[in-house]
């Protein structure tokens, strides 16, 4: 009878799948088998690269005239380690019986690469058909769904060629120029590190990850802070009264003054002083009153990098420790994929997003959320998604963003309290933008007095909307700084005295006063905050909306940038307070960072980084042919050497 091979990428996982096909049989060496199926896993990676003495065994001297290396030929080899669970594999893809094969493999660039560099060196059984179960959660439901829908494995040729080239690339810049910087600068490395001998290790991601870090280190070192002067008006009586702060205008007799420092601060003290000295006795009016309500969207869903970044600020975690939990809620089918770059649904998964509402209600024993989705039903809070931003095809590409699947609760006792705690972040995330905008009111006034403007503002919250589910101080948990009753007080006050103001009326001047101020450095990369920063390709942007406009061309992949950050401190080129999370480079970083920045800066430039990536990217959208990106890999290989070897 012909069977179907199954192949995963570790035994965990090969159980969920095992179960969901009911395939109850005894554990064998390395694999199960049913009258109908088999199933296999990985360990992860079985097949690697071969370094270069695999080549030529001259190849193991770091020399210059061995280099630029480039083989025509490109060799790979098990691994040592895991060779016998690589026979096992072997073994059953060459059975004749086997008339099926189905690449079950983490559902990713990695997940590929890992299952076709098996099948390339176990050479399977040429009479099977090949298949690829691409999935979403490891729920039994989705599982079945995605072997039941099993496209060809050729359908997925091109994200093959694309993790086929991101291997060679980084192998091809990291060997070549880790070697090539050593020979030349390795002495001079050694010397400055006081260090016996020294290497330089470099990487298409890991070096330009390291620019940005020594670079703001530097920043914020030669950062020099600069005090200047407000002034503050205080305006109506002494019961009722508020205050504004001045701001230089046109009309203004300080306008383009070598006086101020900015538009709204003076260098010096004594001239903030002397200008509100001849503001006193004059009149003030009402020039401006706007009165506005206005409403904000709870934000998008999780993906990877958000989701690292919120638990580094909630949880003082490194990225690595969060994926790997994720990864494990994951498995217990807790959540669905987290190596994902969206941070919306698709539109076939919000029409069934009712799953997933009713199966955290029903099993998630927790009372908090369950007092959330009790008011999303006594409100009649919308759960039709499907016009709203939450919802958009266009924004994905192998995965939908990080939600609770609303299945496996059978597995959550058993958590960590961290891991825990972690998957309520996700849950509260996907709750709120079922929740109705938070409303605001505010109101601006402006004051003139004799050409001179002064401001203030009120703003208060009329209606929390998702801020319940999100910002609740009672139960939330983050780091995050809160709000005192004291600072709540003054803004509903300020905002109740605002709102009795006309336009054009007079105001009493009650006093002037001068505030301290200063320029404030940038500030250091936290282990999360620098994994939005390596997303949006070096830049830190702290506004959801405009990350969302510029994603696409980050450094590195969601799948790939926590491993980044924790070899970085491996090889001693940064370092991450355990407390704090806050990265520094080290003092043999920065001296890396000089000699890179030296020999080739390019490879600093996180446009350059992301530009790599984005051609990756466009291998497996078939938008360019895998030759053409190998050939103009080869060509900057040759020539950055050709200058460097010039230059030396």
């Amino acid at each position: 009878m012909p069977k179907k091979l199954l192949i995963t990428e570790k035994p965990s996982v090969a159980m969920e799948f095992a179960k969901a096909l009911k395939v109850n049989t005894t554990r064998k060496n390395g694999y199960l088998e049913s009258d109908e199926w088999i199933i296999t896993w990985c360990v992860g990676h079985l097949v690697t690269m071969s370094y270069p003495e695999k080549y030529d065994e001259k190849l193991k001297q770091w020399r210059l005239d061995t280099l630029p290396f480039i083989p025509d030929k490109w060799l790979y080899e098990i691994i040592p380690n895991v060779q016998n669970q690589f026979n096992i594999v072997e073994s059953l893809l060459k059975r004749e019986d086997v008339s099926e094969i189905y690449n079950a493999g983490d559902s990713g660039r990695e997940g590929e690469y890992i299952q076709r560099l098996v099948f390339m060196m176990a050479k399977p059984n040429p009479n099977a058909v090949m298949k690829r179960v691409w999935i979403d959660s490891q729920t039994e439901e989705e599982i079945l769904r995605g072997i039941r829908e099993a496209k060809s494995l050729s359908e997925y040729d091109s994200l093959s060629d694309s993790a086929y080239l991101r291997a060679k690339e980084d192998y091809l810049i990291g060997i070549n120029f880790s070697r090539l910087l050593s020979i030349i600068y390795g002495r001079r490395v050694a010397k400055e590190a006081n260090l016996d001998k020294a290497s330089i290790s470099v990487g298409r991601v890991m070096t330009c990850v390291l620019g940005m870090i020594v670079e703001r280190e530097r920043e914020i070192r030669n950062f020099v802070k600069t005090k200047y002067y407000k002034v503050i008006g205080q305006f109506g009586d002494e019961n009722t009264n508020f205050k504004a702060e001045w701001k230089v205008n046109e009309k203004s007799i300080m306008f383009g003054s070598s006086k101020l420092y900015n538009e709204t601060g003076f260098k010096k003290e004594n001239d903030a002083i002397d200008f509100t000295k001849m503001l006193i006795g004059k009149e003030a009016k009402i020039l401006e009153l706007k009165k506005s309500k206005q409403k904000e969207n709870a934000p998008l869903l999780f993906n990877l990098a958000e989701i690292q970044n919120e638990c580094t600020k909630r949880f003082k975690i490194k990225p690595d420790q969060t994926l790997e939990i994720i990864q494990n809620l994951y498995e217990k089918k807790l959540v669905t994929y987290p190596r994902t770059d969206a941070r919306v649904l698709s539109s076939a998964v919000a029409k069934e997003i009712t799953k997933n509402l009713n199966g955290i209600a029903k099993g998630f024993a927790d009372d908090e959320v369950k007092n959330y989705i009790q008011k999303m039903k006594d409100e009649k809070y919308s759960t039709n998604l499907s016009k709203t931003k939450y919802v958009n095809d266009s924004k994905i590409t192998d995965h939908y963003a990080i939600i609770p699947t609303g299945q496996g609760y059978e597995n959550y006792n058993a958590l960590p309290e961290l891991q825990k705690n972690i998957y309520k972040v996700i849950v509260k995330r996907f709750l709120a933008i079922f929740y109705p905008p938070a409303e605001f009111q505010k109101v601006s006034v402006t004051v003139e007095i004799d050409n001179e403007i002064l401001t203030a503002s009120g703003k208060i919250c009329l209606n929390l909307g998702y801020l319940e589910v999100l910002k609740n101080k009672n139960v939330d948990n983050s780091n995050e700084e809160k709000g005192t009753k004291e600072d709540d007080d003054e803004i509903q006050n300020n905002l109740s005295i605002l709102n009795t103001l006309k336009k054009g009326e007079k105001i009493n001047i009650l006093n002037f006063e001068t505030k301290d101020s200063e320029t404030n450095p940038p500030t250091r990369y936290n282990s999360g905050s620098i994994i939005l920063a390596m997303e949006n390709a070096g830049k830190l942007i702290e506004d959801e909306e405009l990350r969302e406009q510029i994603k696409g061309a980050g450094i590195g992949t969601s799948a790939t940038r926590a491993e980044i950050i924790k070899k970085l401190e491996k090889i001693h080129y940064i370092e991450i307070n355990s407390k704090t999370q806050i990265i520094t480079p080290s003092n043999f970083g920065e001296i890396i960072y000089d000699v890179v920045f030296k020999a080739m800066p390019d490879m600093l430039n996180p446009k350059l980084t992301a530009s790599w990536e984005k051609g990756l990217d466009m291998v497996a959208k078939k938008e360019i042919e895998p030759d053409e990106f190998m050939e103009k890999l080869k060509n900057y290989i040759k020539s950055k050497f050709q200058k460097l070897v010039i230059n030396m």
